[in-house]
């Protein structure tokens, strides 16, 4: 069987070697023209731009602005995002940000149109720009008239009753996503008006949508082509829209081809970033620490534009709950406009964001009553489902021995200061597999249900089990005992260690982008080509998909090709993002495969005078009436009776409905869960500090390759960590991003992941009818790096009995003060 077994990349050997190709390395003909931006340099006011000097550089073609443009809209909801500042009725360029592109330059070469942009004569009136959550309140610059406001149960009256109450707020930071391929498009003029466009972007669809609407043609004139992308994690999925139209433009006016790319500087400048939040809860629970009562306040910095900011905000409100049963709740969610970038989608979506609110809540529930943070979250926790519930967990069929564990895990051991904690020969633990019957899933509350915020009964809840495995495995109890007995004799390092969990919803809320096509041929020697709606960007999607397609037809996965994705194979695609990928193209595949498989069978039962139904394609062979063919064989049979040999697929996910102003509704299709342990060891003096030991459990359903999920897992893991710790971004009062570059901004480095690093997959099949019982994995381990925030919160703590309040991104700075509350 081809899927559910571990197997590499499809490109992984391109990949090594360098022959990988992207849109910057396909060959362009000797006339192509290459852009470049000028921008802002002031975040808010008006510029009056003299381009004389632009125009008569060395190798320019022309430069263009609004005044030569037009409104060329680049936005990919609300139309209020222009190509170039709009030119006022004074010929002024009103700007947003400092970045904004104000005018483009084309010219013979790369570096020519760079050098070229910075020649233009800029006059600035620069007014004061609102850049702050607080500047934005106090202007009351928002993207709707007032908060979005979302309530289950009566949260005033169930606060007021309750025997303990604590309120407080935590800062979380945005992140620049450094994908390793910056952005770029490429831009093909045909006869007739056709343009070719290749982009770095996981929506194809999109892109030739907004190319489309730009040069006023169909989108029929318009083919988009993607064959991969150096990384996405959401920063492609709105933000190369620019490029794509600007490349474009060009082309039709000119008739030459014209090709963009950003260097770094420019990228991370122009480009939107993580959402960050301001969250604020107001908490009532009980003595044994279950809440009884929340409100949540979200105030989240959206930037200059909408772009996707209401749905990125509105996830974040979908996971507010986590994986806690909260009866009586209330969230509110201000949507704030600034004169920053505008941000933007992110592996998580607004999710992640969510997340760390309620997490901090149990944590700082869990310190006021003394206890371990991981009982107060356990009491909290979503009842485990019924074995025949809907999505539920049944009893364990089966155990199996520990399997998906990372070949990097081992353990290696420092000085004294640096070794993790008694218990930690975490490379010999095993995890616990338990398969459970797959049960259909149900979008209806019954009498009973647990719901959540947002009235969705939840019935596949895992977590129970799963952190009960990860607790045992990960010897939890002991470990922390030993860091509390480090502690007490350690005055300069301290540790800490925290057991987080994740609950996340599959599906997009925008209903309609549940949806998937594939276009499958089968060509006379056997061989299958396959395209569909998806968009490889490193997470291995390509494989997956030609799994299930070899597998359909029994096949060894070479005998299977999958080319670009290309809209004028298959059209109104939906991004490749809200991890679901592999569950939309996936399907589609399948069905596409299984029509043209039912074809074959059906023609060798009927000449067999068999029942097709057990016709059987397995080993490369056909199978029909005790007699086998190879599968060529079988092809070149069909071909010859005049059977089709080529067929689309569709497939849209069932049962899902979302009422976003109401908040209630069934958004997602299932729950993805994971699990992960963090020991950290920082020092007091300085804040600085490091991940020693992490351990996850994560659920992947029936996976349909192990070996991709786990190095989803693992990268998901240190992007989390990344974002929660180093990844620091910051605007000077002009509204200047001072964190541009590698030099001034941190991602994790090879060096900063975990020394001792285990990971292994929760082998049950997925309860909810996906890709051969899968879950996706896409963005929920992103949020297993919440574990590494509560661990350095842990050892903080330690500095005294205050509670320490650590802010993301838990930069060495805000660790210290952190360190120095607690000891107030």
């Amino acid at each position: 069987m081809t899927v559910h077994a571990p197997s590499p990349h499809e490109s992984a050997a391109l990949h090594v070697s360098g022959a990988a190709r992207y849109v910057d390395d396909i060959p362009v003909p000797a006339n192509t023209l290459h852009l470049a931006f000028g921008l802002s340099p002031i975040a808010k006011g008006t510029v009056r731009v003299d381009l004389d000097p632009v125009r008569t550089a060395p190798g320019v073609s022309l430069a263009l602005s609004a005044a030569e443009t037009g409104f060329v809209d680049v936005a990919p909801a609300a139309h209020d995002e222009p190509l170039l500042a709009e030119i006022s009725a004074d010929g002024a360029a009103c700007v947003h940000y400092m970045g904004q592109p104000l005018f483009l330059v084309a010219a013979t070469s790369h570096l020519a149109a760079r050098k070229a942009a910075r020649l233009a004569k800029v006059d600035a009136t620069p007014d004061n720009p609102i850049l702050t959550i607080d500047d934005a309140l106090a202007a009351d610059s928002r993207f709707e008239d007032g908060p979005v406001t979302w309530r289950k149960g009566d949260a005033d009256t169930a606060l007021a009753r309750a025997p303990h109450r604590l309120t407080g707020r935590i800062e979380i930071g945005g992140q620049e996503h450094f994908y390793l391929e910056g952005q770029a498009a490429l831009a093909l003029p045909g006869e007739g008006g056709d343009m070719v466009v290749h982009s770095s972007s996981q929506h194809p669809t999109e892109i030739q949508h907004k190319v489309a609407e730009a040069l006023g043609v169909p989108m029929h004139a318009v083919r988009v082509e993607v064959r991969r992308m150096g990384g996405g994690f959401g920063g492609k999925e709105s933000q190369g829209n620019a490029l794509a139209v600007a490349c474009a433009l060009v082309a039709a006016r000119t008739g030459r081809p014209v090709k963009m790319r950003y260097d770094r500087d420019d990228d991370m400048t122009i480009t939107g970033k993580r959402h960050d939040f301001r969250i604020g809860y107001d908490v009532g629970y009980d003595d044994t620490g279950r809440v009884l009562g929340i409100t949540f306040e979200h105030l989240v910095r959206c930037g200059w534009s909408q772009d996707l900011s209401l749905p990125v905000a509105d996830r974040a409100m979908l996971h507010a709950d986590n994986a806690y049963h909260l009866t009586d709740v209330r969230i509110v969610s201000h949507r704030l406009k600034t004169n920053t970038q505008s941000a933007t989608a992110f592996r998580g979506f607004g999710g992640p964001q969510g997340m760390v609110g309620i997490e901090r809540v149990m944590d700082e529930i869990a310190h006021c009553l003394g206890k371990d943070p991981l009982d107060v979250r356990r009491v909290n926790f979503y009842a485990p489902a019924g074995p025949n519930d809907a999505g539920g967990p049944s009893a364990p069929r089966a155990s199996r021995p520990p399997e998906g564990i990372s070949p990097r895990a081992k353990e290696r051991v420092g000085s004294e200061e640096v070794t993790p904690g008694t218990g930690a020969d975490v490379a010999s633990r095993g995890a616990l597999h338990e398969v459970a019957e797959p049960v259909e899933a149900s979008d209806r509350a019954a009498p009973g249900d647990q719901t959540t915020p947002y009235h969705m009964p939840v019935r596949d809840f895992i977590l129970n089990e799963m952190v009960d495995a990860l607790e045992e495995r990960a010897a939890y109890r002991a470990r922390r005992a030993a860091i509390d007995d480090w502690n007490a004799r350690h005055p300069s390092i301290k540790r800490g260690i925290a057991l987080t969990p994740v609950k996340f919803g599959i599906s997009f809320t925008l209903t309609h982008l549940n949806q998937a096509g594939a276009l499958v041929h089968v060509y006379q020697d056997g061989s299958v080509h396959l395209n569909h709606g998806g968009t490889e960007m490193g997470q291995g999607l390509h494989q997956k998909v030609s799994q299930v397609a070899a597998d359909r037809f029994g096949l060894d996965i070479s005998a299977v090709r999958i080319s670009a994705t290309d809209t004028g194979k298959v059209p109104n695609t939906s991004a490749t993002a809200a991890s679901s990928g592999a569950d939309l193209n996936g399907m589609a595949v399948r069905i596409a495969c299984d029509t043209i498989r039912d074809r074959i069978a059906a023609f060798l039962a009927e000449r067999h005078q068999a029942d097709p139904a057990a016709v059987r394609f397995e080993g490369g062979k056909v199978t029909v009436a005790g007699e086998d063919y190879a599968f060529p064989e079988a092809v070149q049979l069909a071909y010859q009776g005049r059977v089709s040999l080529s067929a689309t697929g569709f497939y849209k996910t069932p049962g899902i409905e979302w009422d976003r102003v109401r908040g209630r509704g069934t958004p997602f299709f299932y729950f993805a869960h994971g699990a992960a342990v963090t020991e950290v060891a920082l020092d007091v003096r300085t804040g600085e500090n490091r991940i020693l030991c992490t351990d996850i459990l994560h659920d992947c359903g029936a996976s349909l390759n192990p070996a991709l999920d786990i190095g989803q897992i693992e990268g998901g893991y240190v992007q989390g960590a990344g974002w929660l710790t180093t990844e620091e971004l910051v605007w000077d009062q002009k509204g200047r991003l001072t964190t541009h570059a590698p030099s001034t901004y941190k991602i994790p480095a090879c060096s900063d992941r975990p020394d001792i690093f285990n990971v292994a997959l929760w082998d049950a099949p997925n309860r909810a009818d996906t890709i051969y019982r899968s879950k996706a994995v896409g963005e929920p381990p992103l949020m297993l790096g919440l574990s590494v925030l509560m661990a350095l919160g842990h050892a903080a703590a330690a500095c005294g009995s205050a509670y320490p309040a650590l802010d993301a991104p838990a930069t060495a700075e805000r660790v210290l003060f952190a360190c120095r509350r607690a000891a107030e």
